[in-house]
């Protein structure tokens, strides 16, 4: 069952979601900045009863409406459900009589309709669903977060995965605002009244840090797991960064392999941390490979550089992508040990790695997805690779691989997403903070989390070189999503290269969002091909 505050920050969330706010917007109509906004979202601060008045003046709604759950709040905010406790805040229901209530109904424990009066309509006639939101209510069931059908399970319970999902979802149930059905109530509420004198409010509202639109929706309990470890470390270095930074650093490996234990308490199964090691996974000798082919890009665009011989000037900008391993973590990953499938056919409910034969690829302005493997024949891919493939095929590009033999388990996309989630909720609030040593700690977290699950003495707390193979090449993947996303909005692809590098002319920034979130692009350099760089 979620608690009081958990179903609190759900409904912030909704109603920011409903009427188009900005966590910028919330801070300036409560008092408060950005980024504390930010840490009462991602269960880093909590929010206090004052900021529950707060944010029920601010939204013109009830204290008990705003605890009853994002459903209820929502309704109660357009019309559409009646008020548990009506207000001057409120709209009141129109009745032939209003004999007072003996006393005021308790807040319900979880965020559902159940406790709507029964004269209010609880669900409007829903439209006839599509066949994939009859799947969802069949194979899952209600989102625990946000109370709709979900299509996906986490850890054995129904979840949207991501709070967009659970927002849209919350909206889609509502009857449309325009039309509530409440008899001889104005058409729209009355002015929401901006709470007076507002307790420590800045001289000047601090600016929005740019970023997406979505809320937190990380485990408080994982986000505080970081952010505690780094304020206990910096107190114990006695406020020097710098040391800080080297005893962080140093602690990475222990501590994500603690913040993944954390995870996955309360799922549905344990994850296999020692299987037996395929020969193909095994590394031929200790500083060399094993058999698995990544899939890492390194491309340039022939012809540009061409044209920039014969004198062409070309501008081109190198964008960087930002946190590319801590994206890849959200993958397909097999649960249990590898075993053999020659079927032939890829099973999307499955993971591992494939034998295969690629199809040519005739786009000489596209890098090719299978990065620069120059010989012919069979060889052995990750999931990621092969899914990306597939999709390549799927939109017309090339013939779909032929696989001969597959090495695959049980697999979920949502392994580490918790982690995931938290690491990357901690990292938006501290650069929305400034907060270097918490993003270097973050980073230092993630990206030796990948380099070491696989056959390394640094990391003895599991060994899954079928992960680690699967999480970069999805961190090359995503980099040549990226790359044809620039080349289907009409920019020219010049280079390609390892996790992060993508070079292009053209203006890129009506095509990818600057910033450093994981969503954003950043610009790394400006150059004329064929000049000096």
């Amino acid at each position: 069952m979620l608690g009081t505050e958990e179903i609190l920050r759900l409904t912030v969330a909704a109603l920011m979601s409903r009427s188009g706010e900005r966590q910028g917007d919330l801070a300036a109509g409560l008092g408060l900045s950005q980024a504390q906004v930010s840490r009462k979202q991602s269960g880093s601060a909590h929010w206090s009863l004052e900021d529950v008045d707060l944010l029920a003046a601010h939204y013109g709604l009830a204290v008990l409406d705003l605890l009853a759950g994002p459903t209820h709040a929502v309704g109660v905010l357009h019309g559409a459900a009646q008020s548990l406790q009506p207000s001057a805040l409120t709209v009141p229901p129109v009745r032939q009589s209003a004999p007072p209530a003996p006393s005021a109904p308790s807040v319900p424990e979880r965020p559902t309709t159940e406790t709507h009066p029964p004269a209010q309509a609880e669900e409007p006639t829903p439209v006839p669903p599509s066949p994939a939101e009859t799947v969802v209510q069949e194979s899952t069931g209600l989102c625990v977060l946000c109370g709709q059908p979900a299509p996906h399970e986490l850890d054995g319970f129904p979840q949207h995965l991501s709070a967009e999902e659970c927002a849209a979802a919350v909206a889609a149930a509502l009857p449309p605002v325009e039309t509530p059905d409440v008899p001889d109530a104005p058409a729209e509420l009355p002015p929401v009244p901006s709470p007076a004198e507002p307790p420590t409010a800045p001289a000047a509202a601090a600016p929005a840090a740019p970023g997406p639109k979505a809320p937190a929706y990380a485990s408080g309990t994982l986000v505080e797991q970081i952010t505690d470890r780094v304020h206990a470390v910096l107190a114990e270095c006695e406020g020097e960064v710098d040391a800080a930074q080297a005893a962080l650093i140093k602690r990475a490996i222990p501590d994500v392999m603690a913040l993944l234990k954390a995870s996955r308490v309360g799922g549905r199964y344990e994850h296999s941390e020692f299987p037996p090691t395929q020969d193909i996974l095994r590394k031929k000798s200790q500083k060399g490979a094993d058999e698995i082919w990544e899939g890492r890009p390194k491309w340039r665009n022939a012809a540009l550089v061409a044209a920039a011989k014969k004198g062409e000037k070309i501008e081109v900008t190198a964008l960087d992508m930002n946190a590319a391993y801590l994206s890849a973590l959200k993958a397909w990953l097999p649960i249990g040990q590898l075993r053999e499938d020659t079927g032939g056919v890829h099973d999307p409910k499955k993971a591992g790695v494939h034998l295969i034969t690629p199809a040519d690829w005739d786009h000489a302005d596209l890098p090719n997805p299978l990065g620069n493997r120059m010989e012919p024949g069979e060889l052995w891919v990750s999931e990621s690779t092969l899914r990306l493939l597939l999709d390549c095929a799927a939109q017309g590009l090339a013939d779909p691989p032929v696989i001969h033999r597959s090495l695959v388990s049980g697999a979920t996309e949502a392994l580490l997403e918790k982690m995931r989630r938290a690491l990357a909720e901690v990292r938006r609030t501290a650069l929305a903070e400034g907060d270097e040593l918490t993003i270097t700690y973050v980073k230092a977290m993630y990206s030796k989390f990948v380099s070491t699950i696989g056959e390394s003495s640094s990391n003895r707390e599991i060994r899954r070189p079928d992960w680690m193979h699967i999480i970069r090449s999805k961190a090359f993947a995503n980099l040549w999503m990226k790359a044809h996303k620039a080349h289907r909005a009409g920019l020219q692809i010049v280079e390609i290269s390892g996790t992060d590098e993508l070079h292009v002319t053209g203006d890129w920034r009506e095509v990818f969002q600057e910033g450093r979130n994981l969503n954003e692009v950043k610009e790394k350099d400006t150059y004329i091909l064929g000049g000096k760089r």
